[in-house]
């Protein structure tokens, strides 16, 4: 039997508590690379990456165990096949180790997928309302912060390599959440129907046209976000970062401080 837990209420989209977090979300994406770019001790900034990224790694596996909680369960939402459940440990991987795909990953997803969530959120309360709230806006901005920080902050680039095993990612967790959606009757992904209240997926047509043109989206957009980071004038000064090949960096003050 397929146990759904009703919800007590839910965030107003565009109300003030929203409004708010887009505001602080705006800053902190300004402000976030400007200093580790400016830091004096770039070794140390390092370091407060790396840990911010146990932290949000933490957090994430918490959140999960959370939401598995008897008087929390929700087939729909506990189990961690959505996209955004993924994005959170790929980013706190990137964050971590620096590994070259997973800082691919979260620059497509957490750029682009994880946008949806502040734009048309879908946000309902179900036990503590302030704890949940807390909870969403924390690990969607950290999902969008993290990309920032890498590929602007420490001078991380990705790489047509990169891109494409970011498309074969996504059709693999997709694949995985279709799986989990036909055994259990949920809609992770929103890849079996639309979403119960309005998104951008609305634009694309009705369920399943929607998943195409889905597609289409997201690989022209993620090709323009890769075209302005394979020219000369960005890969002249950067070098590939990993055995792969997924990402580039490029000569920054963390790396001279490496040389010193």
């Amino acid at each position: 039997m397929i146990l759904r837990v009703v919800p007590i209420d839910r965030m107003q989209p565009y109300g003030v508590e929203h409004m708010l977090v887009l505001a602080v979300t705006v800053v902190l994406i300004v402000a976030l690379p400007l200093a580790i770019r400016r830091a004096k001790d770039v070794r140390r900034a390092e370091l407060w990456i790396t840990r911010s990224g146990w932290m949000l790694l933490v957090l994430t596996l918490l959140w999960m165990a959370w939401g598995m909680l008897p008087a929390n369960w929700d087939i729909n939402e506990s189990l961690p096949f959505h996209f955004s459940d993924a994005l959170r440990l790929v980013t706190a991987i990137a964050l971590i180790t620096r590994s070259g795909w997973a800082i691919a990953v979260s620059h497509f997803w957490g750029l682009t997928l994880n946008l949806q969530s502040f734009i048309t959120p879908d946000l309902n309360y179900f036990q503590v309302p302030a704890l949940e709230f807390a909870m969403y806006w924390l690990l969607h901005i950290a999902a969008l912060l993290a990309p920032v920080v890498l590929v602007w902050g420490l001078g991380f680039q990705p790489t047509w390599f990169g891109y494409g095993t970011a498309l074969v990612l996504t059709v693999s967790w997709a694949a995985v959440a279709l799986v989990a959606n036909s055994v259990t009757g949920a809609n992770y992904g929103y890849l079996s129907r639309a979403p119960e209240g309005p998104s951008i997926l609305d634009a694309l047509g009705p369920w399943p046209i929607y998943i195409g043109w889905e597609a289409v989206l997201v690989a022209g957009v993620w090709a323009l976000m890769t075209v302005p980071w394979t020219t000369r004038m960005f890969t002249a000064h950067a070098r590939i970062d990993d055995r792969l090949g997924l990402v580039r960096r490029r000569t920054t003050r963390a790396q001279l401080a490496r040389r010193a």
